[in-house]
């Protein structure tokens, strides 16, 4: 039941994402019978280091979504010190909701479940 919720939550938010586009960034289906895995552009913003770049990423999504937040590991080459040499990203925003075992983030700076893919 929660994985068929997810995915129609998803199959929204993308629908959103295509009619409403974010500066620099896209998204599409890796698979299209998967929604639950995003093929994910991004453009380097400009005045930034990444200026001209163009990185390439997968978002994947639990089936549980929203209530846990999505993986994102980039597929292109980048250095970013919150992406590991194999390219998953580490921020707090995708930590899974409440407080941080290890006391560095506070809970309203992880994963909520009234996040979305663009917020």
């Amino acid at each position: 039941m929660a994985s068929n919720q997810a995915s129609l939550l998803l199959q929204k938010q993308l629908r959103d994402l295509c009619r409403n586009p974010v500066d620099g960034f896209s998204a599409g289906l890796v698979d299209e019978t998967n929604v639950f895995e995003w093929s994910v552009s991004v453009i380097g913003p400009p005045d930034t280091l990444y200026e001209g770049g163009f990185f390439s990423a997968i978002m994947s999504f639990p089936p549980n979504y929203p209530v846990s937040p999505p993986t994102v590991r980039f597929t292109s080459e980048m250095w970013h010190p919150n992406v590991y040499p194999d390219g998953k990203v580490c921020i707090s925003i995708l930590h899974p909701p409440g407080d941080d075992p290890n006391g560095y983030e506070l809970a309203s700076e992880r994963w909520s479940p009234v996040h979305t893919v663009c917020l």
